[in-house]
């Protein structure tokens, strides 16, 4: 071989070296690309949600957003909802068509604002009960046979959409009067607001009920249109001004005593969501149903102290006469609907049978937690907060 020969034998022969070394960067940046994640990197989708709710100062839209924010922490961006406020869009009371029809995605009320297409929607919030607090509401919806009933009524109403649930409220307020009410009597008569199932308890107790939406609360007050109000927990009612139209306040009342935020999806935009995507959607609405009770209790017990020291409102607990007297005035209600409405009649008995159930357990086991309170504190109505 000529010695021209040999020099382009070696140009062109790669060493065992280089050949090894380039066969490892090859095989490794094929491991690289086989060991990356299947991310989609399309465009985030976005679902608009009206809510029953003013922005700005409301706690009840704050909640809204706090279950938004979650869907979008959850899916790393892909799933963002659009949250509007009240009127936005659509009146309050057409939310509810608005999702079936795909106008809307989602909306953020209670499904007390639809009772006036079937009364059994204030069972599924604002309903009696027989022992239950809005937590064993939930309990039934979800365990107790509840959620196949609540489908049904959304059926039968025309309604075409998934719905969600969270926030078991605290018992709402009796709300707020121009004087401290005791008695039955003291009530009669009395021009009041309130919504749902509730106005015909109220009715049946002789009050004179009227439904106005949340913001007409306090200038209705006002101007005497009614003289007695409630709507809904202590942080919420000093964001209408109450305070400013009324001194006394009760507390703790059955015509609500359980309630949460109903959360419909359009149907067909629920379904076409990736199930990754759908189960966000359910996950965050019980994510957003324990943040937000724990928020409430801090928040709606700071107001409650704001409106007694600083607004000097006057706080009491809603007598016994006034609490029986709202259960008969359920126990009617609820039998000349169930005489009426073999339907509603057989939402009535799955609560019932539920109730009598749970709700003996928990009220057997749980001790007289206000035993333990006022052994640190004093007399719960002489504590100062």
């Amino acid at each position: 071989m000529s010695k021209k020969e040999k020099t382009l034998k070696r140009v062109k022969t790669p060493s065992r070296r280089k050949f090894f070394k380039a066969a490892a960067a090859t095989g490794a940046a094929a491991a690289a690309t086989i060991a990356m994640p299947n991310v989609a990197f399309g465009a985030p989708k976005t679902l608009k949600m009206q809510a029953a709710w003013p922005s700005g100062a409301n706690i009840f839209f704050e909640m809204a957003g706090d279950f938004a924010k979650m869907v979008g922490d959850m899916s790393n961006g892909e799933l963002k909802i659009d949250l509007q406020p009240v009127g936005a869009v659509v009146k309050t009371s057409e939310i509810g068509q608005a999702v079936s029809s795909g106008v809307l995605d989602m909306g953020h009320w209670v499904t007390a604002y639809w009772y006036g297409k079937n009364p059994a929607a204030s069972l599924f919030g604002t309903g009696p009960s027989y022992g239950m607090s809005s937590q064993e509401v939930m309990g039934w919806i979800e365990y107790g046979g509840g959620r196949k009933l609540y489908e049904e009524t959304l059926s039968k109403v025309g309604f075409n959409y998934v719905g969600l649930f969270h926030m078991p409220m605290p018992a709402q307020p009796f709300g707020w009067f121009k004087k401290n009410v005791t008695k039955v009597s003291d009530v009669k008569g009395m021009k009041y607001r309130t919504v749902g199932l509730a106005t015909n308890v109220l009715t049946a107790m002789g009050m004179v009920v009227r439904q106005l939406p949340g913001g007409e609360i306090q200038p209705a007050m006002k101007t005497g249109l009614i003289e007695a109000a409630e709507f809904n927990n202590p942080t919420s009612d000093s964001q209408f001004g109450m305070q400013d139209v009324s001194k006394y306040y009760h507390l703790g009342s059955f015509h609500q005593s359980q309630e949460m935020f109903e959360i419909p999806v359009n149907t067909k935009t629920f379904n076409g969501l990736s199930p990754q995507h759908q189960a966000i959607l359910k996950n965050a609405a019980y994510a957003a149903n324990t943040d937000n009770y724990f928020k409430a209790l801090v928040r709606y017990s700071a107001d409650l102290s704001k409106l007694m020291n600083q607004h000097k409102v006057n706080v009491y607990q809603t007598s016994d006469e006034i609490l029986a007297q709202q259960l008969k005035g359920w126990d009617k209600v609820i039998g000349d609907f169930v005489k009426k409405d073999p339907f509603f009649a057989k939402i009535v008995a799955s609560q019932k049978a539920y109730a009598k159930r749970v709700m003996k357990y928990l009220l057997m086991n749980q001790p007289n937690y206000r035993l333990a309170y006022e052994n640190e504190f004093g007399a719960l109505a002489k504590v100062k907060i």
